[in-house]
């Protein structure tokens, strides 16, 4: 609801307040829900990391879908009674962009870079006992940045909310094959490939098996230590 309604029932005339207000729906969420992904291709990123097993991940990935499909239809409804403005959701535009190549393109980088947002502020930075408020601000800017830079198909950056607006919006599941490629097969591909990134760097497993090259960032602290 934080995330969605700034802009539109929050702060409708005051672009930087609705920022924050959208930040602080970030911020509560995860500290609300114990720190859940909300978002399949993070669920499949840290799958790949082995940060989680099969079963978590299919947990977090249905209980982010059914609470998309509820979230819609009850704001809806809030709209309806109060009188607000009705709220939007992501939207692929095949009328320019026929092939979704361009905006699966811009979900894939749009997810790449919010994946490697979340592994520098959650496993390399340490901002000491406020760790947790600073490093969730800074995803909460980072992520309002990639939605201002990457607008072509919303951005969604998160294949429920792509999925679950377009069965609110239109009564059912999308029959275009192009709305998947968009938000889940480029989204989730996007994330992969950060997570491949990752374990070059880090050195951990990707998808349970050691890379063959790496970890660059023992390596590094190797030449450090040696100068």
């Amino acid at each position: 609801g934080l995330t969605f309604s700034p802009g539109k029932w929050i702060f409708a005339d005051n672009l930087y307040a609705a920022w924050v207000v959208h930040a602080m729906g970030v911020v509560a969420a995860d500290k609300i829900g114990g720190g859940q992904h909300v978002n399949p291709a993070v669920s499949v990123t840290m799958f790949a990391l082995g940060k989680c097993d099969y079963d978590e991940m299919y947990a977090r990935i249905a209980g982010a879908m059914g609470g998309g499909l509820v979230a819609f239809p009850l704001f809806k409804a809030m709209t309806d009674t109060l009188g607000w403005t009705a709220l939007g959701g992501p939207e692929y535009g095949p009328a320019s962009d026929e092939s979704g190549s361009i905006s699966a393109w811009s979900e894939f980088t749009a997810t790449l870079l919010l994946l490697v947002l979340i592994y520098v502020v959650n496993w390399e930075l340490n901002f000491g006992k406020f760790h947790y408020w600073i490093k969730q601000t800074l995803t909460a800017v980072g992520i309002r940045a990639l939605i201002e830079t990457f607008p072509k198909a919303g951005p969604a950056m998160n294949p429920m909310l792509g999925t679950t607006w377009a069965v609110f919006a239109y009564g059912g599941f999308p029959d275009d094959y192009r709305h998947y490629l968009v938000y889940w097969v480029a989204a989730i591909l996007g994330g992969v490939a950060s997570a491949f990134g990752y374990a070059v760097y880090d050195g951990c497993p990707f998808f349970g098996k050691s890379l063959p090259f790496g970890p660059v960032k023992a390596k590094a602290a190797k030449k450090v230590k040696k100068n």
